[in-house]
């Protein structure tokens, strides 16, 4: 532990110090780490080029690598971003991340009866900065995001200092229902959040669909708790304005989840996250090794557990 608390502190005064620096600077920096992270540690090189060709088999080798730079040049903007909310005001947050549509929410939660309200995400642009939304809620709405903890526990920690500080709660992934359900009893209203473009294990696949041109499997838990609580459904389609400024528009897909067959949810979900990475691909986390898991060895697993 005590090894755990020390690493913890000094990454977390290396980071809020270098989070002091105005962004335009940090932008410089940025720029400067795109060189060594793309042309000498090539960082997931393989897995992105990978990704990128099999989503966009229509796009030749240029236009392949050209959104790969795009994306190396992005990702330091997101390590930059990411760092500066050690220190960020309250009043600039707001300025560089707006949100449109959660007048519409809480006044559907009302009018609807409704306890939650769930929102699909994606890891695109800058899903960091997301969280700061229980900036532009009135308290009597809790909001939360679910999250799976990181297998470093100091930058577990890390990271959860930088997400709660917002006002929202972190909610660990296998503790979600029951959370949710303590909500519900004690009459909470809430709006969660549903990062569900990763990829699940082998025992949490239940649902296949295709994505990017590819067989993939997907979470289901946003749709199925959100049938059993009867949520709204909404997903985040987040835009990047310009470098340091992102909004994200809350669309409404379903306010009667209960009456929409499985998987039809995680489905539209899938084709909306598919339509904004389409529009501009090198906003997406690629470096994510998104499809490991392929269909054909599910099924052999699936034979094998049933001799």
């Amino acid at each position: 532990m005590k090894q755990i608390n020390l690493i913890y502190y000094s990454v977390f005064f290396l980071w809020y110090l270098l989070s002091l620096l105005p962004l335009r600077f940090l932008y410089f920096i940025s720029d400067l780490l795109f060189y060594p992270l793309y042309y000498c540690i090539r960082y997931r090189r393989k897995i992105i080029r990978n990704n990128l060709s099999n989503s966009f088999p229509e796009k030749d080798l240029k236009e392949i690598v050209q959104i790969e730079k795009q994306f190396y040049s992005f990702f330091c903007d997101y390590i930059v971003e990411t760092l500066k909310l050690f220190s960020i005001s309250k009043k600039q947050l707001m300025r560089r991340m707006t949100f449109e549509g959660l007048d519409e929410i809480v006044e559907s939660m009302n009018k609807k009866n409704k306890d939650f309200c769930f929102i699909y995400l994606g890891h695109y642009c800058n899903w960091e900065w997301i969280a700061s939304l229980p900036y532009w809620i009135s308290k009597d709405i809790s909001c939360g995001q679910i999250y799976h903890p990181l297998y470093n526990q100091a930058f577990d920690k890390l990271f959860l200092r930088l997400r709660n500080q917002f006002g929202g709660e972190c909610i660990p992934m296998k503790t979600t229902l029951r959370r949710i359900i303590e909500l519900k009893r004690t009459k909470q209203k809430a709006i969660i959040g549903f990062i569900s473009d990763q990829a699940p294990k082998w025992n949490s696949i239940h649902h296949w669909t295709e994505f990017l041109n590819q067989e993939t499997p997907v979470f289901i838990g946003t749709e199925k708790i959100g049938k059993q609580v009867d949520a709204l459904i909404y997903y985040a389609d987040v835009t990047r304005v310009k470098r340091g400024y992102y909004h994200c528009r809350l669309k409404p897909l379903c306010d009667t989840p209960r009456q929409v067959p499985d998987f039809e949810l995680t489905d539209l979900f899938t084709r909306e996250l598919e339509q904004t990475i389409k529009a501009h691909p090198q906003y997406w986390l690629w470096s994510h090794n998104r499809w490991k898991r392929t269909k054909e060895e599910w099924l052999r697993r699936q034979q094998e557990e049933t001799k």
